[in-house]
C-alpha cells in the first residue's frame, strides 16, 4: 500500500470509528417516551389496584421507572401513589420489581432504621415535601408508624402536607 492510499485509509477509518458511538447512541436514546395517558394510568393504579399494577407492569416494564406530572412540577411515580395513601402491599410488590425508594415510602413502611440516619445526616429533609407536597409526618400517620410520627414531631415537624408552590 502506498503512502497515499494509506493516510486515505487512516483518515477514513478514524472519521468512521468517532462517528460511530455518537450515532448509535444517539439511535439508542430516541425511542419513543411511554405515551402520557399510560403513565398516568399506571400512577393512578399505584394508589389503589395491585392487580392492576402487575398486569400493566407485565405489558410495559419500564412502567416503574415512570413519573406523571400532576401540574406545577408535582412528579409522582406509582410507587409514591402507594406510599401517600399507605398502600404497602403495592409499594412492596414495586420494590420487588426494581422501584426506586425514597425516604418517603420508607417512612411510610416503616423501615426507620434507614430513614433515620437519612435524616440525622441531613437535618432539612426532615421538612421535604414528596408528591402533592405530602411530608414525612404523612407518611408516617398512614403507615401506622406512630412513634416515628413522634420522633419527627419532637424534631419540629409538625405539617402533614406542605403547598407546593
Amino acid at each position: 500500500m502506498n503512502r497515499k492510499a494509506f493516510i486515505t485509509n487512516s483518515l477514513a477509518g478514524i472519521t468512521l470509528a468517532s462517528i460511530t458511538p455518537g450515532f448509535m447512541y444517539s439511535k439508542s436514546i430516541q425511542e419513543e417516551p411511554l405515551d402520557h395517558k399510560l403513565v398516568k394510568e399506571f400512577v393512578s393504579a399505584g394508589h389503589k389496584d395491585l392487580n392492576m399494577v402487575k398486569e400493566m407492569l407485565s405489558e410495559y416494564p419500564n412502567l416503574i421507572y415512570s413519573s406523571y406530572d400532576w401540574g406545577n412540577g408535582d412528579f409522582e411515580e406509582a410507587i409514591e401513589g402507594a406510599g401517600h395513601v399507605g398502600h404497602k402491599e403495592i409499594a412492596e410488590y414495586l420494590i420487588s420489581q426494581g422501584a426506586r425508594v425514597n425516604l418517603f415510602v420508607l417512612t411510610m413502611l416503616g423501615k426507620i432504621e434507614l430513614v433515620q440516619p437519612v435524616l440525622e445526616t441531613y437535618p432539612k429533609l426532615i421538612f421535604a415535601k414528596g408528591p402533592h407536597g405530602f411530608t414525612l409526618l404523612h407518611h408516617a400517620k398512614v403507615g401506622g408508624q406512630d412513634s416515628f410520627y413522634e420522633y419527627l414531631n419532637e424534631k419540629g415537624l409538625h405539617k402533614t402536607h406542605i403547598k407546593i408552590k
